[in-house]
């Protein structure tokens, strides 16, 4: 499972060390014009201002043993300018007042903001842990399918959502389930390992993708009943639940209000829309809404061809906007055309063909889960 963005864990020196460009220049800027108006302008205090923003800047922008050579740098250069003017003592003492006093709380500014990062990069690791104790890492290889999964945040600090997916093999072939439960943060991940919880203990169990879905939803809408009155009494999980036949060629889908896959065959893009819609899971609701609920729809059934890609996706990838609001399309996007080696590769080229499309201003979370046969890796 590709987490981006990566480098978990990243210390804090790490990410200042990624900014510190402007703040020296911003500091150097600050000191030196500051010593040239202290020396040459007509008037005394004018370079004052400037020599004091300079450890102020430092403090907030770099690390604190920098911040605090300003500081030294910024009293030295007041002393020195200051006795080579033959200025009084009052004024040198007024003048390292002001630059000290700044420098000082320069330095606590930079202290606390040490302490909230510190705090921050601990409860993204935390959030991370949690999240892929949740949403595990799917194994390459399952039940002859080779397999690879994608899980984008939408903004570099929030590691945690709703989205979800998972792969298991089972007596009736290789089940899959990619899902979005609505909502964020904890609450979220707490239905998504209820939703993965029901998969993984039925999937080995439901005689078909209908049944599937059906105990999938009781779960959810249980877990959705104990809780407090007034709290997401409104959730609910859009989800696609895939079977690949033990001979893998032939695929079977349930969508239960969730954007449809995609089938990657020789350089086509095509969207596998439903033949019947149907409400999401934990809406306590069944398949089809009461009024023309009559049998649960059974699965629709497709032929999957050897080199053929299963291309399973959330909202986010289908809700990305470019600059002019127009919504990514695959079947219109840059993977037409295009051969992949393997799952690895797709989920790669979606998730680099969605930034490119937002510029990297993605709005929300996405989730991808690529699958194809054995046979097209050439085993």
């Amino acid at each position: 499972m590709r987490h981006k963005p990566s480098g978990r864990g990243a210390t804090v020196q790490g990410v200042r060390r990624t900014k510190v460009k402007a703040p020296w220049a911003l500091a150097v800027v600050a000191l030196g014009a500051g010593a040239l108006l202290t020396a040459f302008a007509p008037q005394p205090y004018v370079g004052l201002p400037l020599l004091a923003a300079s450890p102020l800047v430092a403090g907030a922008l770099l690390p604190f043993r920098f911040a605090a050579g300003f500081l030294g740098a910024a009293l030295a250069v007041s002393a020195g300018l200051d006795s080579y003017r033959g200025r009084a003592a009052s004024a040198l003492v007024v003048d390292l007042a002001v630059i000290g006093l700044i420098g000082v709380l320069g330095l606590a500014v930079n202290v606390l903001m040490e302490r909230q990062e510190r705090d921050l990069a601990r409860a993204r690791d935390i959030a991370e842990a949690v999240q892929v104790a949740v949403l595990p890492q799917p194994a390459t290889h399952v039940g002859g399918l080779a397999v690879a999964a994608g899980y984008t945040a939408a903004e570099a600090e929030a590691r945690i959502g709703g989205d979800l997916f998972a792969v298991q093999a089972t007596p009736f072939g290789v089940r899959m389930v990619i899902g979005d439960v609505r909502g964020k943060g904890m609450q979220a991940v707490g239905t998504v390992s209820v939703a993965i919880g029901a998969f993984r203990q039925e999937a080995e169990h439901a005689p078909d993708l209908a049944a599937l879905a059906e105990r999938m939803d009781e779960a959810l809408s249980r877990d959705t009943s104990r809780r407090p009155p007034g709290v997401a009494a409104e959730d609910f999980t859009t989800a696609v639940l895939a079977e690949v036949s033990p001979a893998g060629d032939v695929l079977r889908l349930v969508n239960r209000g969730h954007p449809p896959p995609y089938l990657v065959h020789e350089g086509n893009v095509t969207r596998l829309d439903p033949r019947t819609p149907q409400l999401p899971l934990g809406m306590g609701l069944g398949a089809v809404a009461p009024s023309s609920a009559t049998d649960t729809p059974p699965a629709d059934v497709l032929p999957l061809p050897s080199g053929a890609f299963l291309l399973m996706i959330t909202d986010g990838v289908t809700e990305a906007r470019n600059r002019d609001g127009v919504f990514y399309d695959p079947c219109r996007s840059r993977l037409t055309g295009q051969r992949f080696a393997d799952p690895a590769a797709l989920v790669d080229a979606v998730t680099a063909d969605v930034h490119r499309w937002t510029h990297g201003g993605q709005q929300d979370d996405m989730a991808i889960l690529a699958a194809t046969r054995e046979a097209a890796e050439g085993r």
